[in-house]
């Protein structure tokens, strides 16, 4: 060890011993824990979503009453503008095209399990992280 090591080895050593330990005064503690519960509380805010889900079921019953009312009580037929010269060139697009009863279930069945999923994961993820 080099002389200058053991020179300020030995001041450290010597100012450590001249100084106390300074301690705190008796509720120090419970100032710090209650300055941060205050600063806990302050932060924590709850969701509250843009559009409630009763506003949802409402917007869902009158589409869907909507709906009823079109289809039950209109008697006029809607075209929506497409012709059957478009229909005949759309079909003859995919008239070469086959797809078995497999894939079909598969086109059908995925997109339903993965709106499943997604509304699983979601309710997992607001249950793990909760505040």
């Amino acid at each position: 060890m080099k002389e200058s090591d053991k020179n300020i080895e030995n001041l450290i050593d010597k100012m450590m011993a001249e100084n106390t330990l300074e301690t705190p005064s008796f509720d120090f503690t419970s100032k710090i824990m209650s300055q941060v519960l205050v600063a806990e509380k302050s932060k924590v805010k709850s969701y509250k979503p843009l559009i409630s889900k009763t506003t949802w079921i409402i917007i869902g019953f009158g589409l869907l009453g909507l709906g009823i009312y079109v289809s039950l009580f209109s008697g006029t037929e809607y075209n929506l503008g497409i012709d059957k010269s478009y229909s005949e060139k759309f079909s003859a697009v995919f008239s070469g095209i086959h797809i078995s009863k497999n894939i079909l279930y598969a086109l059908l069945v995925v997109p339903f399990m993965i709106l499943i999923q997604i509304g699983l994961l979601k309710n997992y993820f607001d249950k793990k992280y909760q505040l």
